[in-house]
């Protein structure tokens, strides 16, 4: 009973941290694009203009719910929570921080701790897409449905180098122990030499390829593309339904940018984030935080620099230039496992 309780608080404070974190990461995006592109941002709204998140809330919340007639009404209205809902429960495998003992109870800075937590991943972002796909479909609309088009087949794509790269990183996990392990707990507790960082940084900008691609940021944002599509698979949403997909656009960044952090930065950990103190756990959730805004600032980085490439283009790069990097990669990687076996 004590575990389901405590796992219910878990989920209930992670879920508000994220949707805090979803709001913010709108306005940390439009100032730094403002930076950018030599532009002040949002002013107007509190000071500095940080209550713009909430300006933006009230207003998504009390604008006018607009169904056409046109479409699917069931699923046009289940699709943006299909989309949203992956976005959120893909975190729970996710460490924040070490574990915390106090006497005989030891509290555990993670909802779930499953050896095939790289396999739920997947199989949960995956789930995602059928959102999107559906939202177009149901709006009975030609451009939203090439865009969900586009998004399935973005999607099958990238997800093939990137599950390439995930292979490559459990191979990883066998050096210095009797088996392999698909837990993020474990890999983040795994011991790597200096050598083995490296390496896995070689395939950190193909994993933030596809992760770009998996959320649909520019300059992979084709399914949404307005110059061609107008907003694709979005065109007949709005108000709430309409910031539904965009959170769970932006609490996927949020969540791709924590795995990265855990599998290529070493997640929660960093100087004085000792496990078995009373600070650890608040030194190393503040390193987490720290990886995943530095990892947000790339998003947008890429956003503010690079141009939308063409979808032939997007397609070719991932059949012909980084699915066989990946698999490089991956062969590589088996032959430095192979040799650095006990």
């Amino acid at each position: 009973m004590i575990i389901v309780i405590t796992s219910v608080i878990k989920s209930l404070v992670l879920i508000l941290l994220l949707l805090t974190g979803f709001a913010y990461l709108t306005y940390y995006e439009r100032k730094l694009l403002s930076r950018f592109q030599v532009r002040i941002g949002p002013n107007r709204a509190g000071p500095r203009g940080l209550l713009q998140p909430v300006a933006d809330a009230v207003k998504a919340i009390f604008k006018e719910e607009v169904v056409p007639d046109h479409v699917d009404k069931v699923v046009y209205l289940l699709a943006p929570a299909l989309s949203l809902i992956p976005a959120l429960v893909a975190f729970a495998v996710v460490p924040l921080a070490p574990d915390l003992t106090i006497g005989n109870f030891t509290l555990r800075f993670h909802i779930a701790d499953v050896n095939i937590a790289l396999l739920y991943i997947l199989a949960i972002t995956s789930v995602g897409t059928y959102g999107i796909i559906l939202g177009g479909w149901s709006s009975n609309n030609n451009y939203s449905l090439l865009g969900a088009l586009r998004t399935a087949s973005q999607m099958i794509s990238y997800e093939l180098p990137m599950g390439i790269i995930l292979v490559a990183i459990i191979l990883t996990t066998n050096i210095g122990r009797e088996t392999g392990t698909l837990s993020l707990v474990e890999i983040v507790n795994q011991d790597r030499p200096w050598w083995l960082w490296l390496w896995l940084w070689l395939a950190f900008p193909m994993f933030f390829i596809t992760m770009l691609a998996e959320s649909n940021r520019s300059p992979f944002d084709l399914p949404e593309t307005e110059n061609e599509l107008i907003a694709g698979f979005q065109i007949e949403y709005g108000g709430i339904k309409f910031a539904l997909y965009f959170m769970a656009e932006y609490i996927s960044m949020i969540t791709g940018s924590a795995i990265m952090a855990t599998l290529f930065f070493g997640g929660w950990h960093g100087p004085f984030a000792t496990p078995g103190t009373w600070y650890g756990p608040i030194v190393g959730f503040g390193w987490l935080v720290l990886k995943i805004i530095v990892l947000l600032f790339l998003y947008i980085w890429v956003r503010a620099s690079m141009p939308r490439i063409r979808y032939d283009q997007l397609l070719q790069f991932c059949w012909k230039i980084l699915t066989p990097l990946s698999i490089a990669y991956l062969i590589l990687t088996a032959i430095i496992v192979a040799l650095a076996a006990p």
